[in-house]
């Protein structure tokens, strides 16, 4: 039988092909490797304001779903792990990013803050939600891959919002 305490390492592999046609059109497949490998779709376009024709969402779009749905997903699969007894729950995140251009020149880009706000239902301690948001932030792979301390969370306590 094996240790409870025992290190499992496991790889995460996700790799894509994009293409683009015209315009800022981007059709990207992207592939789960490994035993449960799968494949999507994925197609970025920018609005008009880039000359973009709207035909797909952009791709920060994607990545502010990604960062939700990955914190949400363990927040549901620690809460089992960590024996906290969750109802529903609600996470409302918030990407801001800045740009500057001189000119006609390239803009830059840099983040300026990620807050994500998150209600846990149900009769639990403000110290388990602490807990279970932590174990979600340390798991969440997207949110790891982030500069440490960009992403900003709050948990909400009776009817307070509190920093996490």
């Amino acid at each position: 039988m094996a240790d409870r305490d025992e290190t499992k390492r496991f790889e995460v592999i996700f790799d894509a092909e994009g293409d683009n046609r015209a315009k800022f059109r981007n059709d990207v497949k992207v592939h789960l490797r490994g035993p449960y490998a799968v494949s999507y779709d994925l197609p970025t376009d920018e609005g008009g304001i880039h000359g973009g024709d709207g035909t797909a969402p952009y791709p920060l779009a994607y990545f502010t779903s990604s960062l939700t749905a990955c914190v949400m997903t363990q927040l549901r699969a620690f809460a089992k792990r960590l024996n906290i007894p969750i109802g529903g729950f609600s996470v409302k995140t918030r990407c801001h990013w800045e740009a500057q251009q001189r000119g006609n020149a390239p803009y830059e880009s840099a983040p300026v803050a990620f807050t994500m706000d998150v209600d846990v239902e149900g009769d639990v301690s403000e110290a388990d939600k602490r807990r279970l948001l932590d174990a979600a932030q340390k798991g969440c792979f997207i949110e790891q891959s982030l500069k440490p301390g960009l992403v900003r969370h709050r948990l909400k306590v009776g009817d307070r919002w509190v920093d996490a």
